[in-house]
């Protein structure tokens, strides 16, 4: 485990326990090595939510990471513990995400333009491939693509989800059926027109 350079933080705890001490060190001290360690053991899961929320847009999902861990290092003293680490991370990334979005939408109607969804590039060739899945995942509307990538790709549960996103477990689980439905709808779509 990466934790092994943290002096005064045991090896063979759980990962909760772990982020528990890193996080207790960090905060009576200002530990650097154990924020560091912190960072180590979650940014990998944070980047992929980031990517995933930003439709692959590398610059917006690194603010996106950025904002996360200054917030985080910030209020940490007031995380209580009642779920995990990663969870309280993955909401605080979800929040920065949605703020992009809230001032990147107000930012394009104050210049005048109309805000539509992003349309999805052009579809390759040949089957299903990997870029067509990233591109149907990136059409789904926010709030579908959300859900999809918490369960299917970070394996929230839905009760999780529901906690993370403020809304009820069953729009949750509509949401991803939807979601799930409509990439499926444009993965046939790219592999018919691939025929």
């Amino acid at each position: 485990m990466s934790d092994r350079r943290v002096p005064g933080v045991r090896r063979s705890l759980r990962a909760e326990d772990a982020d528990r001490e890193l996080a207790e060190a960090y905060l009576a001290a200002r530990d650097e090595a154990a924020f560091r360690a912190l960072y180590r053991r979650h940014a990998p899961a944070l980047w992929r939510m980031a990517l995933r929320l930003s439709r692959g847009a590398e610059e917006e999902a690194r603010d996106v990471m950025q904002e996360t861990w200054i917030r985080a290092a910030d209020r940490l003293d007031t995380f209580r513990w009642e779920s995990s680490l990663r969870t309280w991370l993955i909401s605080i990334a979800l929040n920065c995400s949605r703020e992009r979005i809230r001032r990147q939408s107000r930012e394009t109607r104050a210049e005048g333009v109309e805000v539509a969804g992003q349309a999805p590039e052009p579809l390759g060739t040949g089957g299903v491939e990997p870029i067509d899945l990233s591109r149907a995942i990136d059409a789904l509307p926010d709030g579908y693509r959300r859900v999809l990538v918490l369960h299917d790709l970070e394996g929230y549960t839905h009760d999780e989800i529901g906690r993370l996103l403020g809304v009820e477990p069953g729009t949750s689980k509509s949401q991803l059926h939807r979601a799930r439905a409509s990439v499926r709808a444009r993965l046939a779509s790219a592999e018919g027109g691939a025929r």
